[in-house]
């Protein structure tokens, strides 16, 4: 504790916890402000949560996570995957010491989901995605957790689609077609215009192989199946 007032003709003593803790807490911010370098990578305690963002404290004084930087996936409020008081691995985006401001980001100390795209997925394949957000011009789905590719409205549907919201909605699984990756911009062409036309494609020949199959096994259509009944007649 510390001593805030003495009275010596009244025998009376103020002591403060508070103040000792406060100038610990001024001590500790001020060596974390000395030391703390842009591109470390360290850990800290997730201490309040707003709608822009999460406070974490690294060492006596708090750092921003914005929103942006919490998930490699698209999040509408820092609460859906963080919790006061939860440790988390930071990464030193920017430090401000004369206003001791600290820029944090939680995404950039984990693995970049888009260094995985070019391994999982070539032009051409077929692909199961979440519809994550319509806009005017398109949808963007997400492939991977963190990976989003865009649906443009010109490759919804064969049809004319003045808005992509006739198609599809938000949160609906769909199948697409990659047309084009490029992991260096973040960018990733879909289309569900094409991934619904290869299916028909495929169920055309799945069903063009099923008749094959039977005709093999005798039950397919014969000519005397379709002149028997004539030759029978002839007979009589």
């Amino acid at each position: 504790v510390k001593i805030i007032e003495l009275n010596r003709t009244k025998n009376k003593v103020v002591v403060s916890r508070k103040k000792v803790l406060e100038e610990e807490m001024e001590i500790k911010k001020k060596e974390t402000l000395s030391e703390i370098e842009e591109g470390m990578t360290i850990k800290g305690i997730v201490r309040r949560l707003t709608d822009f963002g999460a406070f974490v404290d690294i060492g006596g004084i708090d750092g921003l996570v914005h929103i942006s930087e919490i998930s490699w996936q698209r999040i509408d409020n820092p609460s859906a995957v963080l919790k006061v008081g939860e440790e988390v691995e930071v990464k030193v985006l920017a430090v401000n010491i004369e206003d001791e401001r600290i820029s944090l980001s939680i995404k950039q100390a984990k693995p970049d989901p888009w260094t995985l795209v070019s391994t999982k997925f070539e032009k051409g394949d077929l692909v199961e995605g979440i519809v994550k957000c319509i806009v005017d011009f398109g949808v963007f789905v997400e492939i991977l957790p963190g990976v989003e590719g865009l649906v443009h409205i010109s490759q919804m549907a064969d049809e004319h689609v003045t808005h992509p919201s006739e198609v599809v909605s938000e949160g609906e699984q769909i199948t697409v077609k990659v047309l084009d990756i490029n992991p260096g911009d973040k960018r990733v062409s879909l289309s569900l215009r094409e991934a619904k036309k290869e299916n028909k494609e495929e169920k055309h020949e799945v069903k063009v192989k099923e008749v094959e199959e039977e005709d093999l096994r005798g039950g397919g259509v014969t000519l005397g199946d379709v002149f028997g009944g004539l030759f029978e007649k002839d007979k009589e």
